[in-house]
């Protein structure tokens, strides 16, 4: 299969490159978020674009096809992400888990039906989360300061820098055929949306300030994964009164707030349907 140029990451670059040297111009009280006041302004500008464009077509995906339907198109679009997450696990000298991410794309790939069956995971194969930022942030490159890119959601710096080579890593983005590429990526932002829905209410009763909220758990998450685990996650923007407890629903709120505004993401969703009470 031939592979193309992915359209956009010329202007990506020049975006990342105009956030590095803008984030020195600006000051805010957060010294995580030098460019509050537009970040907060693309974050509405997000959540409008999914209230209007992506979440009625994630609730008319959900309504059209059942559950096991859904279920083996989640499956297939997280096989489709593997050989990536494999290759950024072997990057950063985790070997063993490398090989187990190539061992599930080749099982679920042929005994799977093309990814439609999670066979890998049934065998024992646990299923990663890996990406160029975090494979960055492992070999010591800084996060950079917080933005909010449109369509793409939350990043960081690094992320954003890094983003180009993650979009080029999603397989159905190196597809020839420019109708089947476009379908793949629409189902995929489509899908994934669909699994976060019914979450915003969670959020909206357990955060004062949206915007604070989701920025501190985004940043709290990206160190978390670069860390395997080795940084404790904190909600640190509230006061004692408006603090959230940290736990399973508002991990899940949290982490569906993040993933809502990143409906132009292309790696498989990381909360699947049965996530979402």
């Amino acid at each position: 299969m031939r592979t193309r140029p992915v359209p956009g990451q010329r202007g990506l670059a020049v975006l990342a490159a105009s956030i590095v040297l803008t984030t020195g111009c600006a000051t805010t009280a957060n010294p995580d978020d030098p460019l509050e006041g537009y970040n907060r302004a693309m974050f509405a500008f997000n959540e409008q674009v999914d209230k209007v464009v992506v979440k009625p077509a994630a609730e008319v995906y959900q309504a059209v096809l059942p559950r096991p339907v859904r279920t083996g198109v989640g499956n297939v679009l997280g096989n489709l992400a593997d050989p990536w997450i494999g290759l950024n696990n072997l990057l950063q000298g985790k070997v063993a888990e490398a090989m187990s991410d190539f061992m599930r794309f080749a099982f679920n790939s042929t005994w799977g039906l093309f990814g439609l069956l999670d066979i890998a995971s049934e065998a024992g194969l646990a299923k990663h989360d890996e990406d160029l930022g975090q494979t960055l942030g492992r070999w010591g490159v800084g996060e950079g300061a917080y933005v909010v890119l449109p369509f793409f959601g939350p990043r960081t710096v690094r992320d954003t820098v890094a983003m180009p080579a993650d979009m080029m890593g999603n397989m159905p983005l190196r597809m020839d055929h420019v109708p089947t590429r476009n379908t793949v990526r629409a189902t995929q932002i489509v899908h994934q949306r669909s699994t976060l829905l019914g979450t915003e209410r969670t959020l909206d009763e357990k955060a004062v300030d949206r915007y604070a909220f989701v920025r501190d758990f985004y940043l709290q998450q990206r160190r978390y994964k670069v860390s395997d685990g080795q940084v404790e996650r904190v909600y640190e923007d509230f006061d004692e009164q408006s603090a959230v407890p940290l736990g399973d629903e508002v991990d899940t709120a949290a982490a569906a707030a993040v993933e809502r505004l990143e409906f132009a993401e292309l790696d498989a969703p990381a909360l699947s349907s049965t996530d979402i009470r």
